[in-house]
């Protein structure tokens, strides 16, 4: 895929070629699952503007966020369940069929591991 200096050359070397003339000749393709191809006109026209010199909101070869930022809040939902998402989870190194105690406190709940790997965690409150 052409960019900057190069893709404004290529964009006047053509001249009136048809658009999609123009993202094929650039390198904007890609290929589907079915062999076909896929002309890619947004990043063509995003990569068109900022070799112009702009830039228009994020562009899509920005790092995309992963979701949410974490509050470190929940709440009880209607069925009386606390849920606890994955991120809270893969943050304390958690998996899928780790066992825990429930302790509880004046105003708190604690998760004590048990079983296999136990020593490994350390209690959650």
């Amino acid at each position: 895929m052409l960019t900057g200096a190069e893709l404004l050359s290529r964009v006047k070397e053509l001249g009136d070629a048809p658009k999609s003339e123009l993202v094929r000749r650039c390198g904007y393709v890609s290929t589907k699952k079915d062999g076909s191809e896929r002309l890619n006109f947004t990043a063509f026209y995003e990569a068109l503007l900022e070799a112009k010199g702009m830039q228009l909101g994020e562009s899509s070869r920005a790092p995309k966020r992963r979701g949410r930022e974490p509050s470190f809040q929940t709440r009880v939902q209607f069925n009386g369940n606390l849920m606890v998402g994955s991120t809270y989870t893969s943050q304390l190194g958690l998996k899928p069929g780790d066992t825990f105690e429930i302790r509880l406190g004046r105003k708190n709940i604690q998760l004590i591991p048990v079983g296999e790997g136990a020593a490994d965690l350390q209690p959650v409150s």
